[in-house]
């Protein structure tokens, strides 16, 4: 079984938005809800960028069912990893067991902020190692020190643990970072229905001798809306970026930059890679390879915040009913 998720896009709403539209999420049957962490929108027409725990915080109080998710935090530059360490079993308690921790390595577009230099993708990695690796310890209860490489922790712990573990779920890109990421959290995060990601996740975990279930948690945007035409200008203002690509993206560091890179992906490009307007058959079929690739979950991204009350209200149940339906 498929569960689907809505996506808390803190780039494109408001922090008492988002919190509206998840609370209206829940109610509509959504099974889980993720939420960006970005200091910055790609976009300057999205016009946001929250602080995605306190809103997460707010959120965890209007909900009762879904589960909450960062997709994805990193705690390599803009964080230390003790921080957020802190944090996650902060929000676990304040959700009652239902948080689940998703990092990744990574953005320019978001860690150059604090005016540490963005490294190179290999040494992002070796960073992103040791930072779970203190997140683990941290969260094991007990008196941390820690000397590595990157980072250092001196003397810590964690006061408020939960009694349910936060889950740590990894974002990997390729081979390499499968065999150093999967033994050492508990689920995938990935951006693209590639079977071979899952099953290279599975394969790293057994080799590690670890047997318990792993969920593989990815994302897909879709711009539903009455008016084909309309969604397609829609997506193509605001999520143009996502035509670039994970190696591009990454390494990007400001809104005018994502501008000049995507200033020649056309709407037409735009709508060849996302779901848009009224047809929800056509969104099915868009998310259909995340299932058949071996996905567990598939958080949906409706773009854009205008419309996001009108999709929630008119499109969700609709949409999670023939997706159900599909998935199995």
């Amino acid at each position: 079984m498929t569960n689907f998720g809505y996506t808390l896009m803190t780039e494109q709403s408001g922090p008492r938005e988002l919190v509206r539209y998840a609370a209206e999420a829940e109610r509509r049957g959504f099974d889980f809800e993720v939420s960006s962490d970005h200091y910055s929108p790609w976009l300057t027409s999205q016009g946001h960028a929250s602080y995605a725990w306190t809103v997460l915080g707010a959120v965890s109080q209007v909900t009762e069912r879904v589960e909450l998710m960062t997709y994805v935090t990193s705690p390599i530059r803009r964080y230390h990893p003790a921080v957020v360490a802190q944090k996650a079993a902060t929000l676990q308690i304040l959700s009652e067991g239902r948080f689940t921790l998703g990092l990744g390595s990574g953005e320019n577009l978001n860690e150059h902020v604090v005016g540490e230099g963005w490294p190179a993708v290999d040494q992002r990695q070796a960073m992103f190692v040791e930072a779970v690796e203190i997140i683990s310890a941290l969260h094991d209860g007990d008196l941390v020190t820690y000397d590595g490489e990157y980072f250092r922790v001196d003397s810590a712990r964690i006061w408020d643990l939960p009694e349910t573990r936060v889950p740590l779920a990894l974002a990997v890109s390729g081979e390499k970072s499968v065999s150093r990421f999967a033994p050492l959290g508990h689920h995938l995060v990935a951006v693209e229905p590639d079977a071979d990601l899952v099953q290279g996740w599975s394969s790293a975990r057994q080799q590690a001798g670890i047997t318990e279930p792993s969920r593989t948690i990815g994302q897909v945007p879709i711009c539903w809306g009455p008016d084909e035409e309309a969604a397609v200008a829609k997506a193509h203002d605001q999520f143009r970026w996502f035509a670039g690509g994970w190696a591009v993206n990454a390494d990007l560091p400001t809104p005018a930059g994502f501008a000049g890179a995507t200033q020649f992906v056309r709407p037409e490009d735009v709508a060849e890679q996302i779901a848009c307007g009224p047809d929800l058959d056509a969104i099915v079929e868009k998310i259909r390879p995340y299932w058949e690739a071996g996905f567990t979950d598939v958080a949906l991204v409706q773009v854009g915040d205008e419309g996001q009350q009108e999709f929630l209200e008119q499109a969700a149940e609709p949409l999670l009913e023939k997706l159900r339906a599909a998935a199995g």
